[in-house]
């Protein structure tokens, strides 16, 4: 009986075609996988980006607060340079004082931008004008009909679950079949997804594909040093923790309703939970900076999400994506014939 409902139900957006999906993610960038890797600042340049576009899923470039327009402008270069489709990420809450950035984002025109955290709104009708497909992320179904509202193509329900910076207020799941409920524009799913199992997930729930962050972290194409890429491979489902400890530390003008989910260590377990200490300690300050020069990761932090202990071996962005590709089959099982 409960296989019959799902067959009949199934979700008029996801289609399967031979032995991929597609939804209206693969459809406007001409994706095989309908799969995002999430713009990770320090993480995610454009050699990963490239690489996971070259794959059949959308690169991204991920672009810190005080990054430099040349940089992107030569990130951008090496993303494109496959003739694939590939995205770039913004923080809205930097660019006013980096205005730099969105000029070289718009004379890049990528296909996808994402500009999240902040006061996007402003930027969404210019990058549009453009030609450019315009996402942002939000942590709570408010958020999402304001995205909605604000004229965005799609919008990235972002779980509590993900790495990096955002809200923790509400989980992937209720997120998501929240946000679907109350948007029409496309939804993607963010949080808690590293593997075809997660994407089959989003898909099966009406999601038009997935961001993920986290289970790239693992490849050999990212920026991470070396010692940090040990310690996401050494990393645990419970290594994570989340706050604004490292944001505080490092005096980063993150809206304080964004905190960061990164691997747990011993700076942040001594100061969570003392962060105006901590916003007065300039020993602190120097400490932090000194670590993260020197690849000391018992204090300098690297942000991961709860899906971290699947990332157990260094594998390239191909293998990745071609994992996740295995969602078709996963769906299959309960397809309409001839679906």
């Amino acid at each position: 009986m409960l296989l019959d409902v799902v067959v009949r139900d199934w979700p008029q957006r996801v289609r399967r075609k031979g032995s991929g999906v597609r939804t209206w993610l693969t459809g406007r960038f001409g994706l095989t996988v309908p799969l995002v890797s999430a713009p990770m600042a320090g993480v995610s340049a454009g050699r990963l980006a490239a690489a996971v576009s070259a794959a059949g899923a959308l690169g991204m470039i991920g672009v810190s607060s005080a990054t430099p327009a040349s940089w992107i402008e030569a990130e951008a270069a090496v993303a494109a340079r496959g003739g694939r489709p590939y995205g770039i990420g913004l923080m809205a809450w930097a660019l006013p004082g980096n205005p730099g950035q969105f000029e070289a984002v718009l004379a890049a025109r990528p296909p996808l931008v994402s500009v999240s955290f902040g006061p996007y709104q402003r930027y969404v009708e210019e990058l549009r004008q453009a030609g450019v497909t315009v996402v942002t992320q939000a942590g709570t179904t408010d958020e999402a009909r304001a995205a909605e509202q604000a004229g965005v193509d799609a919008v990235v329900a972002r779980g509590s679950e993900a790495g990096g910076h955002g809200r923790a207020e509400v989980g992937t799941l209720p997120l998501l079949q929240s946000v679907l409920d109350a948007v029409r524009i496309p939804v993607l799913a963010a949080g808690g997804i590293a593997t075809a199992r997660g994407l089959a997930a989003v898909l099966a729930a009406g999601a038009e594909g997935a961001w993920v962050g986290t289970a790239f972290m693992g490849c050999a194409e990212t920026a991470l040093s070396g010692p940090a890429a040990a310690r996401v491979l050494a990393a645990t489902e419970t290594d994570t923790a989340y706050g604004r400890v490292f944001d505080v530390a490092q005096r980063l003008d993150w809206p304080a309703e964004f905190g960061g989910r990164a691997l747990r260590n011993t700076f942040f377990d001594r100061w969570a939970g003392r962060e105006a200490e901590l916003a007065a300690d300039e020993e602190a300050a120097e400490l932090i900076a000194a670590a993260r020069r020197d690849g000391d990761f018992d204090t300098a932090c690297v942000y991961a999400g709860e899906a971290v202990g699947m990332v157990r071996e260094r594998r390239t962005a191909a293998d990745v994506v071609a994992g996740f590709a295995e969602a078709a089959t996963l769906l299959g099982r309960f397809a309409p014939p001839g679906g």
